[in-house]
């Protein structure tokens, strides 16, 4: 199941364009708290297909029986990216247990591209619901592999992959290399098409750096 957010005129695609606008980019503090809005949102949607329970809540004039969820999800995030959208989920399931992972692409001296893990962070996940968040989906590789890492240290019931920008083929290689009852994606927007790097075109640059500032090339 794919749901794309930026399909349905809300105030969620005020905060996608300014993510996009190269002007609106240059101040980081905005750039991070539209990831974390836009985490939030996410946060809402998920929330509409998870189990919930009776319970009884006491007012200072009587009881109400409200329906409430059955259980907080775990929320997983690939650094560094995905931090600002992870603070958005986590104000929303504030009760979450919460782990982090370190994945990037390597890009080898043959033009090859290589997904380097050095760092894996979770709490309980067996049998759990759990959300896995990074703004960018590009070839899918880097997701794949945190995915794979986690699901190394427990089976999660289900997992949410959310994602600000993907690229069609990074959903369908997700499609193809996980069960389809296992993972539902959520997307803000896809986009047409990848550089030779594998950018995501039009997409909205780097969305590690232009939070947190350039990084040192390795």
């Amino acid at each position: 199941m794919i749901h794309n957010l930026g399909n349905t005129n809300t105030i969620f695609n005020q905060f996608f364009s300014e993510l996009r606008d190269e002007t609106t980019q240059k101040d980081r503090m905005r750039f991070r708290k539209n990831l974390q809005r836009m985490g939030e949102i996410f946060a809402y949607e998920i929330s509409k297909i998870m189990n919930y329970q009776e319970s009884k809540v006491k007012t200072p004039l009587g009881t109400k029986t409200m329906n409430l969820l059955a259980e907080q999800p775990v929320i997983c995030s690939i650094l560094r990216a995905g931090v600002p959208l992870h603070e958005g989920l986590l104000s929303y399931f504030d009760q979450a247990d919460n782990g982090f992972i370190s994945a990037y692409r390597k890009h080898e001296e043959s033009g090859e591209i290589m997904i380097r893990m050095d760092y894996v962070a979770t709490p309980e996940i067996e049998n759990r619901e759990m959300i896995l968040c990074d703004p960018m989906l590009a070839t899918g590789a880097s997701m794949l592999a945190s995915y794979q890492a986690l699901c190394a240290l427990g089976k999660p019931r289900h997992t949410h992959i959310v994602t600000v920008v993907a690229h069609q083929k990074a959903i369908d290689f997700l499609q193809q290399n996980i069960p389809s009852d296992d993972i539902t994606i959520w997307v803000g927007d896809v986009d047409e098409k990848l550089s030779p790097q594998s950018y995501i075109i039009p997409g909205l640059g780097d969305a590690g750096d232009l939070a947190y500032g350039p990084k040192i090339q390795n």
